[in-house]
């Protein structure tokens, strides 16, 4: 379609990875193990929380949210890269791309307001323990939640439809695994100063504000860590942040190296790198440093387990 000379596509054709057929293969096995390992491990954290009422607290409350926000999010584009490996001609159409798009950005910048309102939780629970209960009430946790939403979703809707509103003069291959805004900034054939406006603001929103934020949080932790006397009281202090101190120095430490760089350093194929960290292995990661590293979600599991096998017998 045309409208003042300019082109629009009605479909774009994904270069993905590679173009070896066994590479593909072995690609789609792993991923695929990889997509299931992420769904098991996420739903499974939503189901201990929703069945363990000593998770009733505003900690999980958030690591629940988060978990739903991993599911949606490798759901978004993993399957459609594992049929992509199985396909000669990997197409997706013009719709959907946009539709992708506005799921991957709404969601991946959901999860970083999301892992903000958690660092804030723990500067709470560490640095205000008596008041815990009567700050972090279930008013003010649903209200940083629906927040971190309603912020990713607007945010979302804004850089897609600047995103998906560029004509590309014919051009439909994009060099990347899912339809995403810079490699489709790269196929524009007008002048994309809006763009880079919109991407900029966008990374200052969701990106540089709540990891200033968590940062914040973090040194004010750090600094009531580091008045308690006892070794043990430290430990026990480090280790109710230790999960999300994790996640976040993974999430927020890629981002910062990729998207607040000048773009002229920028790569296709470290863009590829980013999304397939983001939307394949952060999500099947989070649940298993959230377990392996929380005691009291160990101890959730253990005791549904135990109800479970005596409910058999």
């Amino acid at each position: 379609m045309k409208r003042d000379n300019a082109t629009w596509v009605s479909e774009f054709i994904l270069m993905g990875l590679s173009s070896d057929k066994h590479i593909q293969a072995g690609l789609f096995v792993l991923f695929g193990v990889i997509y299931l390992l992420t769904l098991l491990g996420n739903g499974l954290i939503v189901l201990l929380i929703a069945l363990d009422p000593r998770l009733h607290l505003p900690m999980y409350f958030f690591l629940c949210h988060l978990s739903v926000v991993d599911i949606c999010y490798t759901s978004s584009g993993v399957p459609q890269m594992l049929a992509h490996f199985l396909m000669e001609k990997k197409t997706i159409s013009f719709a959907l791309c946009g539709t992708q798009l506005f799921f991957a950005l709404t969601l991946g910048g959901t999860e970083f307001l999301l892992l903000a309102a958690m660092a804030y939780d723990r500067y709470v629970a560490v640095c205000n323990p008596l008041r815990y209960t009567v700050v972090m009430n279930p008013r003010l946790c649903m209200g940083l939640a629906g927040v971190s939403w309603f912020v990713g979703i607007v945010n979302s809707a804004v850089e897609t439809a600047v995103t998906m509103r560029l004509p590309t003069c014919g051009h439909n291959v994009l060099n990347h695994v899912a339809c995403e805004t810079l490699a489709l900034v790269r196929l524009a054939c007008v002048d994309i100063t809006l763009n880079q406006v919109v991407i900029l603001a966008s990374s200052v929103v969701v990106l540089l504000v709540p990891c200033s934020l968590v940062s914040l949080s973090y040194a004010h932790i750090v600094a009531a860590i580091m008045k308690i006397r006892s070794t043990q009281g430290r430990r026990k202090a480090f280790e109710t942040c230790a999960s999300h101190l994790t996640v976040v120095s993974m999430s927020y430490g890629m981002a910062l190296f990729t998207y607040m760089q000048p773009r002229s350093t920028a790569s296709a194929e470290q863009d590829k790198l980013v999304v397939l960290f983001y939307a394949v292995v952060t999500p099947m990661l989070n649940p298993l440093i959230y377990s392996l590293r929380n005691k009291d979600v160990k101890a959730a599991f253990s005791r549904v387990l135990m109800k479970n096998i005596e409910s058999k017998n």
